[in-house]
């Protein structure tokens, strides 16, 4: 899988950022981990919504437009929920809940996806 970093206004905000760009990828996500290391997160493109079914640990999700601006930040995303990014959400990246101090987000504040 390959690997990237999320960046805002030149700070890295997730060092390690796992791409789930293909169905399966996609389709397995985060399931079967007991966690994430802090500093990792997995964005999933394309992706407007998320579920924690069968997942072991909770998320704190950021759902991005096709322009990696944020369209809305979900907190404590508990196992076996659902999380909708509403319009424009085309990217999620997943964090686990509480690593990531995501107040300082806004709606509309542009991330940058690096190699």
């Amino acid at each position: 899988m390959r690997t990237a970093q999320l960046v805002i206004a030149g700070e890295v905000l997730v060092p390690q950022l796992l791409i789930a760009d293909r169905t399966i990828s996609r389709m397995r996500g985060l399931l079967g981990r007991s966690g994430l290391p802090e500093g990792t997160g997995m964005l999933l493109d394309p992706c407007s919504s998320i579920h924690t079914i069968g997942m072991r640990f909770s998320l704190d999700v950021i759902f991005l437009d096709r322009g990696h601006r944020v369209v809305r930040v979900v907190h404590n995303v508990q196992p076996n929920r659902f999380a909708f990014g509403g319009p424009g959400a085309r990217r999620a990246v997943e964090v686990e809940a509480g690593w990531l101090d995501l107040s300082a987000l806004a709606v509309g504040e542009s991330l940058v996806v690096t190699s």
